[in-house]
């Protein structure tokens, strides 16, 4: 028998269960239901004002793909509206319930009843409270709705027309097709292509490829105007030469010992930084020169490529490349001109306005600076991140290249075809970009560095001051050393080594940490790595400056010859290349090196520079002697005086100009006849060796240099127009090649050519002498001083050169 159940004493859950078993308890269920409908409240207030300005703000030349970004921000934004409706619907429902169920079951248990007044009033404010920002919610929620209703059907029309596009057929743009078909592909490869308001349709292709890139023509429904960015350039502000460097070290930044270094050697020619200014000032009597925006972004020092060089600057590294980059820091500053100076990759991005990606797209702003100079670390990362606008500003790059690059290896296509591809080269410029140490390369430009200059009392200290038997070893890491006796010096060093220890105190400026170094000899006084100034006053006491062969072509040694010093080198025998050197194998550059450092012995020379055959221990000891006997001053050669530079850069800054294009043509002679049937501009020289140039300024081309300073020389089978030149007293000017690349130059010349082509090759124009066979240059980029071959006489352009600056010629400044 079922047992009788008393349904009106069983227990009835407690309203506080319900609400733990739903809610938690009552108060924290009305708290927490406050605390939700206050955010739903705020973001609806936040959807209605975003929404409101963003429609309201519609410019009628604003993009598709940024209204349907809108629109469909708006659907997502209705969306959470909805969510957020039904939500707070649910919520009051379920309160509504609750507090009917609290209401019956607190009238019911009268013991209870006398804590009705204290346990529901506050249930009652609550539901006020909650029925109010309800209330207030469903209200904006109207507003919300309606605009969005305005905005999706303002963006019907601007839909249809996007899903209408279709790829234009125009024949000045076919790659258009190809390039749509690549973005259906992978427009999604790269975040930039979304930053730029692709999203897979074809109209955004189109867009994105006529708007940002330019592989198609504009759409004809969109509005150009808005669409193109202003091409007016701000005024040009005239530049002024500056006396105070303290901004210039703000700009150089600290935390690299690296970056120390260089505001460290600022500070100490600052100086010398002034007067020069002052002279090359008065040289210029005032004349105009354009302020330019300037970015120098020195690669070698940013993380991303391994900033070997920070870490050794206090452990003997190379400091050669920092003295260079602090020369031309200071240089362009008291030049007057506007700097940004960059040593990381984050900086660079920043700077050059580099979108969000992967660095396919082109810069989101046109290109603020001028000028940009850098390395070849930095030349890689601005081309990894700055798309097919690299291609676009390359031309205002400067590239500083120690050892130069030679046009062969720069042409990436021939470089492939010919042998000629290196780690280094390839990268398709002028290659008056590249800006060496050292101008060992006419082909490249000259930047150099400063070699300081000593006043009278430093002069006069050095003269009392000097001992004739004392000798500085150039090279200050270990490593140096044992490379140099193991790889460099002749066989039987001892006996070599014996001789020059014969007469001369040997001391050295090696990095060492604990002990003494294992791989210098015993007999060398080692002074451990010393700071600049202390190196200075060693070699103002030294007499002597050796080299053993490596390092190659570095800045010691005019700072050497500048103290005083004689500097003794090798010569080598064969010369060093690329062909039997490991050190040159890779850099893309053919030059055979005859001595550790060529400049000093082309163009300083005795009695500053001995260059000898080590190997010859008579003619080494004979050297010594000599120099023993010899008294030389200090000497800096005027190009590498601030001076110098400045004089250097001011000209280069003015009158190169890559982005230009190709050189105005030849004008006609007064007769009136039309290039290329005109004339020939040259003018046999009386002894019938080489061409002089023969227009009179007024009708003469518009080119730097001034053709007024060009010579046309045949070099014999085998020899380099560099050194066809340097044989005249000139120097080899690649710049002149378009002038003198025609067929009656060959016949002024007085050679018959059988036949003429036109080809491409680093060495042409030639003539291949033994079949009478004449050859033209096919390609600008591969005009070049360097190269020779058994095979053919060069047609070599060469030019006059100012004293002690032989970068420039007489009439460049």
């Amino acid at each position: 028998m079922e047992p009788k159940v008393n349904h009106e004493s069983a227990i009835a859950p407690h309203p506080s269960h319900l609400y733990a078993s739903l809610w938690g308890t009552k108060e924290e269920c009305c708290e927490s239901l406050i605390f939700v409908l206050g955010i739903g409240f705020f973001t609806l207030c936040f959807l209605m004002t975003s929404l409101g300005g963003q429609f309201s703000a519609k410019r009628l030349g604003d993009s598709p793909f940024t209204i349907r970004t809108e629109v469909m921000g708006a659907l997502e934004s209705r969306g959470v509206l909805r969510k957020m409706s039904d939500m707070l619907e649910m919520m009051v429902k379920r309160m509504d319930v609750l507090a009917r169920l609290e209401n019956s079951t607190d009238f019911r248990k009268g013991e209870e009843a006398r804590f009705l007044p204290d346990r529901f009033q506050p249930a009652a404010g609550l539901m006020e409270r909650i029925q109010a920002i309800a209330q207030n919610v469903s209200d904006i929620a109207v507003k919300v709705d309606q605009i969005l209703r305005n905005s999706l059907m303002n963006g019907k029309v601007i839909e249809g027309r996007r899903d209408q596009c279709e790829v234009p057929r125009d024949p000045k743009y076919p790659d258009c097709s190809g390039k749509v078909e690549w973005m259906r592909a992978r427009w999604t490869s790269d975040p930039c292509y979304a930053f730029f308001g692709v999203d897979g349709t074809e109209c955004s292709f189109l867009i994105y490829l006529s708007e940002v890139e330019w592989f198609c023509p504009p759409l004809p429904w969109r509005n150009q105007t808005a669409a193109m960015p202003s091409s007016k350039p701000p005024p040009r502000v005239q530049a002024a030469f500056r006396s105070n460097l303290s901004y210039l070290l703000e700009l150089i930044g600290s935390g690299k010992e690296s970056l120390i270094f260089m505001k460290k050697r600022v500070r100490h020619l600052a100086s010398q930084w002034l007067l020069a200014t002052r002279s090359l000032a008065q040289k210029l009597k005032g004349r105009r020169r354009d302020q330019k925006q300037i970015l120098i972004h020195i690669g070698f020092l940013t993380e991303e490529s391994g900033d070997v060089f920070s870490p050794r600057v206090l452990k003997g590294g190379p400091l050669g490349e920092m003295v260079q980059w602090a020369d031309i820091l200071a240089a362009l500053f008291v030049l007057g001109h506007s700097l940004k100076v960059t040593v990381s990759l984050k900086e660079l991005q920043s700077n050059l306005g580099v979108p969000p990606g992967r660095g396919n797209c082109p810069l989101t702003v046109p290109l603020p600076f001028d000028l940009i100079y850098t390395d070849y670390h930095g030349l890689q990362q601005m081309k990894q991140h700055m798309g097919l606008s690299f291609k676009k500003y390359r031309c205002r790059v400067r590239v500083i290249d120690t050892f130069g690059t030679e046009p062969a290896y720069n042409l990436e296509e021939y470089a492939t075809l010919h042998g000629y591809r290196t780690n280094w080269g390839y990268w398709n410029l002028n290659p008056k970009q590249f800006m060496t140490m050292f101008p060992h390369t006419p082909d490249n430009s000259f930047m150099g560095f400063v070699s300081e200059e000593l006043n009278e009392t430093e002069r006069q200290f050095i003269k009392s001051n000097k001992a004739s038997n004392m000798a500085v070893v150039y090279g200050k890491e270990a490593s140096i050393w044992k490379l140099i006796f193991f790889t460099f010096l002749p066989q039987g060093k001892e006996k070599f080594l014996a001789i020059l220890n014969k007469y001369m105190e040997i001391h050295g400026t090696v990095y060492y940490e604990t002990q003494r170094p294992p791989e210098v000899p015993a007999f060398v006084k080692n002074h451990g790595l010393l700071p600049q100034h202390e190196f200075q006053q060693l070699l103002r006491k030294a007499k002597l400056f050796i080299g053993f062969g490596f390092p190659y072509e570095g800045p010691a040694p005019l700072e050497a010859i500048a103290n005083g010093c004689v500097f003794l080198q090798s010569r080598f025998n064969p010369p060093h290349s690329s062909l039997n050197h490991e050190f040159f194998r890779g850099k893309p550059t053919s030059r055979e090196v005859s001595s550790q450092h060529p400049y000093a012995e082309d163009f300083i020379g005795k009695p500053h520079v001995w260059t000898v055959d080590y190997n010859n221990s008579e003619e080494f000891e004979a050297a010594i002697k000599t120099i023993m006997r010899t008294r030389v001053d200090p000497y800096v050669p005027y190009e590498y005086t601030c001076e110098g530079m400045l004089e250097r850069i001011h000209a280069y800054i003015q009158h190169q100009d890559f982005c230009a294009g190709a050189s105005p043509p030849l004008p006609a002679k007064p007769n009136g006849h039309a290039m290329p049937s005109s004339p020939s501009p040259f003018t046999l020289s009386p002894n019938a060796t080489h061409l002089v140039w023969s227009y009179n300024a007024s009708s003469a081309p518009h080119v730097w240099p001034p053709v007024s300073s060009m010579q046309v020389w045949v070099s014999e089978a085998g020899r380099a127009c560099t050194e066809t030149c340097q044989e005249h007293g000139l120097v080899c000017e690649p710049t002149f090649f378009e002038f003198l690349n025609k067929k009656d130059v060959f016949l002024q010349l007085r050679i018959a050519c059988d036949s003429t082509e036109s080809e491409m090759s680093h060495l042409y124009p030639a003539l291949a002498e033994n079949v009478q066979e004449c050859y033209l240059q096919k390609e600008p980029l591969l005009y070049s001083c360097a190269g020779y071959s058994t095979k053919y006489r060069r047609l070599c352009p060469c030019r006059n050169y100012r004293r002690g600056q032989v970068a420039l010629c007489r009439d460049c400044l």
